[in-house]
């Protein structure tokens, strides 16, 4: 009787856990990404001139928010 009512109950707490932590490895994976990316810019592509490679990263994480708000709007019309 336990095991029915209980299992269910581990079950989400143990998704709810690990989707937390795998959540907080992918953002700072990707703040580290983010750096190392505009690291490289700065030596390589625009020596010197730090405000270009913010520049392109920024547009580039922009470019990725524009089209991930498109497709979610689209999605929703698309259910309503």
């Amino acid at each position: 009787m336990h095991d029915r009512a209980i299992r269910p109950l581990l079950l989400v707490a143990r998704g709810l856990v690990f989707g937390i932590l795998v959540a907080a490895m992918v953002f700072v994976l990707a703040v580290l990404v983010s750096i190392a990316l505009i690291r490289v810019l700065d030596v390589y592509a625009f020596p010197g001139r730090v405000w270009a490679s913010y520049l392109v990263v920024g547009g580039f994480l922009s470019l990725l928010g524009i089209v991930a708000f498109t497709l979610s709007r689209a999605r929703r019309s698309e259910e309503g």
